[in-house]
């Protein structure tokens, strides 16, 4: 594919677009759940598309992999057991396995050709993979949580791909029973909640459906990501009895591990709802 030389995801939900200048096609192939395809690009590393829509970029990845998982290890009092749903590219799993008190972190992908992908053509984010502590596994995510036992697990973090497709069940009111069942008291549940920007129906509808599975403290934290639309994403903290304004700051000021984006100050910050999200969500 010669000929190639911007690769451009239209947002219709937000009528713009976001694009990359490619030199060249990686590699493209239709699983068995989706079609994925990666690209190197000029500026911004390699580009991993799932069908159609943007997934991650080498040069971005770590705004959206760090925030999807230090905010809620540091608010955890003591987080032993946490399980990724999705999350094939393996950067939060990385994440999540530099907090030294985790001694359990399971990777939960329905689709393994993401991460055998992600292994290739982004090897810096599966540096944890072969961690003693972590376990991949390649199935449906929605059915590992309901099998799971109850207040087995101190987070859940919801690393998934928009509410369609493989994805689409990772939304709603039963499959947040099932991580409320599965937490223990003070457990966590992160789900990543698109951007605030034109997404709010569907945070609102998230929202709606974690506290009506139990989940009674819930905080949407924003933080920017270019390669997504409008530039601007979101995750969505519930947590299992217990607040979510507050988290371990001398902990987070103090930690023993690298972060390009995150410390206690953006943690702190991305706590202060801005006006228009803080009107929408009713805080």
């Amino acid at each position: 594919m010669s000929q190639i030389s911007w690769f451009t995801e239209a947002h219709q939900a937000s009528g713009s677009s976001i694009g990359f200048r490619v030199e060249k096609l990686l590699h493209a192939e239709r699983s068995a759940y989706q079609s994925i395809e990666i690209y190197q690009t000029t500026d911004w590393g390699n580009l991993m598309v799932i069908d159609g829509c943007v997934m991650l970029t080498t040069r971005d990845n770590f705004l959206y992999h760090e925030m999807m998982s230090h905010p809620a290890l540091f608010t955890h009092a003591h987080a032993r057991r946490v399980v990724i749903i999705g999350g094939g590219d393996c950067g939060t799993l990385r994440e999540v396995l530099r907090h030294p008190e985790v001694e359990r972190a399971v990777q939960v992908e329905i689709d393994e050709r993401v991460t055998r992908l992600a292994e290739q053509y982004f090897p810096e984010l599966c540096e944890a993979n072969a961690d003693p502590r972590a376990e991949l596994r390649f199935d449906d995510g929605i059915k590992y949580m309901a099998d799971c036992a109850p207040e087995s697990l101190d987070v859940v973090i919801v690393d998934s791909t928009d509410p369609v497709g493989p994805a689409e069940g990772l939304f709603n009111t039963a499959f947040y029973a099932s991580c409320h069942r599965a937490l223990r008291a003070g457990g966590i549940l992160v789900q990543q909640s698109e951007s605030p920007l034109v997404h709010l129906d569907l945070i609102r509808s998230m929202r709606a459906a974690m506290k009506k599975s139990g989940f009674r403290s819930l905080r949407t934290l924003p933080f920017p990501q270019p390669c997504y639309p409008t530039g601007w994403w979101s995750c969505t903290m519930a947590r299992k009895g217990a607040e979510l304004t507050q988290f371990r700051e001398r902990g987070a000021a103090a930690k023993r591990f690298p972060t390009r984006y995150y410390n206690a100050d953006t943690h702190r910050a991305a706590l202060a709802q801005p006006e228009f999200l803080r009107r929408a969500l009713g805080e």
